[in-house]
Parts: C-alpha cells; structure tokens; sequence
C-alpha cells in the first residue's frame, strides 16, 4: 500500500465517522416564551395578574405578640400577665366586569395564648359586586360608622357586634354622600340568655334577620354618619351618630349612641363587660347595668408627633355610669412595623370598683 492509498483511505474514514457525528447532532429546542407576573394596580397597591387570567390577586397578612396586664373587660380578673401571639392570612381578589369590580375577600387568623390555648377560624370570607356585599365581615353598624377610636381596647364599652354573615348594599355618589343598608345574622342556634336574662341572644325557631341602615356626608376635612341596627330576637334595637373631623394631621371623632330600651341588652347595644361588672355582692346579675343603659357617648382624639409616632387617647362613658379611659402611642420605627404600649383605665359605679389595665403590642404587617 502506497502512501496515496493510505492517505485517501484515512479521509474516507473521517469523512464517513464526521458524517456519523453529524447526524446524531442535538439541536437545542427554542425556549418557551416566559409569562412574567402583572402588576395590577387598578385596585391598589400589591395586586397582581394570576398568569393566564383578568383576575388580580392580593395576599398579606400580619404577625402580632402583645403581652396584656390586667383586663379592662373584667373588673374581677387578675391576671397578672398574659402573652397573646396572632398570624392572620390575607387573600383578596379582584376582576373588572361590566357591573364594575367583583371581588372577594378572605382573611384565616390562628391564635395562640399563655397556657398553650389556640384556635383558628376564618374570620372573614365574602364576596363584593356593583355595591352589594354578601359573606361573612364585621356589622355595617361598625364598618359604615366607624370603629370607636384608634386604640386597641376601643369597644370596653360596646360599640356593635363584629364578624357576621350578611348582605349588604352600599350606595356612594364619589361626591361625599353614602347610604348602606344590611341584612345580618341574628346567630340563632339554641335558645340562650346572657347577663341574667337581659340580652337574649339566640332562639332556636328564628328566622328573621337583624336589620342595619345608615347614611352620611364625608368631605376630606368633616365627616357625619347615622347608623340605627335592629335585633329581630330582642326586638330592639339601637342608633349610633357619630362626627369626625381633622385639622392639618390631627384627628378626631365624636359618637353618641341611645339605645330603644335601657333596661335590655341587644345586639347593637350590648356589651363585652364580664358579668362581675354588673353583678352585686350577694350575687344578682343585673344585666343592663354591663351594657349602656339607655346611652352611651365616646369621644377620641389622634395626634401625630412625627412621622413615625401617633399619640391616641379615647374616652367613652355610659347611663348606667360606666365610664372608660384609653391612652396609647403608635410608633412605627420602619414601615409596617409597630409597637404600641397602651393603657385603660375603667370606673364600673354600680359596683364601685376600677381596673387599670395594660397592653404591649409587637405587629408586622405584609
């Protein structure tokens, strides 16, 4: 074999395993285009596109640890100290249909307290379209009007009754007139009375809901609302006005509620108060004398020191002489993140007895 032979012969080979080589070559596939998440802020901050749909989402939540000294709804408790720690899940969202927005809104809360106690509930689930509301939120009666003030122990004297199922409708003009009215749970489940017989809260043939109306006039420096809520079990019922004003960044409110009869209790003039409040030495339970009696007044004030500190003080006081002082500072070192000690002070002169009572508050908000 000559040196030409052998030449040739080894570039047939080449060209015969390079031909090989060649067909068994991977060509790599086009990369899937990426769907990167939306930002919708058609309905405020934090909202985003679900990929593949016109619905928005929202989620964020809080961690809360306080620990509470005393307690201002029980003048007998005496607990020294109790550590309370609170997650809650926030999940909301939002499509725009040809009726407007129809959203919904979720909220799961766990709890754990001193002694390994823990629950866990759905604290809010409803559904939102063209101004009508139906699910489970707190009561128009507090919602529409207002809570009682910027503080932690606002309803030590009862302002209305919270997380309940109802359909609601809510009309705003976008011109500072709104009007609500609501259909709410009456809880009816087993016939039961509380605070001696005094608020019966729940009878096991009752089919007709509790009643709320309201309307007012907000601009951006004065606000006005009047809110009435009927108890279908109790057959009363009660009526809140209240009048909120700001000047530069200071806030206040004033509310003034009568309830139809003072000598019971019912959902809308009720009370959180442990029945010691309202009961004598030999034992009586003289239930309306833990709830308003025929009326109730608060009134509170929010001052900011700076942009990172609030000053807040409420007081409330009742017909049946229940009188309630609250004080606390908001101080927000970084954005979304408080601590805020608070203070109560309550005189009960039915029984003629005070509590002082004291709560430090640790919550991050997401």
């Amino acid at each position: 074999m000559n040196i030409k032979s052998l030449l040739l012969g080894s570039a047939a080979a080449l060209a015969t395993v390079s031909g090989a080589h060649a067909a068994d070559a991977i060509v790599a596939a086009e990369p899937e285009p990426m769907e990167y998440v939306r930002i919708c802020d058609a309905y405020g901050t934090g909202y985003f596109f679900i990929p593949g749909t016109e619905t928005c989402l929202k989620i964020g939540g809080k961690i809360r640890t306080e620990g509470e000294w005393y307690d201002a709804y029980n003048p007998k408790g005496k607990v020294g100290t109790l550590w309370h720690d609170r997650t809650e899940l926030n999940v909301d969202t939002a499509t725009d249909t040809e009726y407007g927005p129809l959203k919904t809104n979720t909220i799961f809360r766990w709890e754990w307290n001193d002694g390994g106690a823990t629950s866990s509930k759905l604290l809010f689930a409803n559904i939102s379209l063209g101004g009508f509301t139906v699910g489970k939120l707190d009561s128009q009666y507090n919602l529409y009007a207002g809570y009682a003030g910027d503080v932690i122990n606002d309803d030590a004297i009862y302002d209305g009754p919270y997380e309940l199922n109802q359909l609601t409708y809510k009309y705003d003009t976008g011109t500072g007139f709104s009007a609500v009215i609501s259909l709410e749970d009456s809880n009816s489940g087993s016939d039961s009375d509380s605070y001696g017989g005094a608020w019966v809260t729940s009878k096991t043939d009752q089919y007709a809901p509790n009643v709320v109306a309201g309307f007012g006039y907000t601009t951006g420096t004065l606000g006005f609302k009047v809110v009435g809520g009927y108890d279908s079990i109790v057959e009363e019922g009660a009526i809140k006005a209240r009048i909120d004003a700001k000047f530069g960044g200071v806030e206040a409110f004033l509310m003034g509620g009568w309830n139809t009869d003072g000598d019971k209790l019912n959902q809308y003039a009720g009370s959180y108060q442990d029945e010691s409040a309202c009961t004598t030495s030999d034992g009586v339970v003289h239930g309306a004398k833990c709830g308003w009696g025929d009326w109730a007044v608060w009134g509170g004030v929010g001052v900011p020191v700076n942009e990172k500190l609030k000053w807040n003080l409420q007081l409330a006081y009742t017909e049946s002489k229940i009188f309630e002082a609250t004080t606390n500072l908001k101080f927000n070192p970084v954005k979304d993140f408080l601590i805020e000690p608070e203070l109560t002070y309550m005189h009960y002169d039915f029984i003629n007895d005070d509590t002082v009572a004291g709560i430090l508050r640790f919550e991050r908000n997401f």
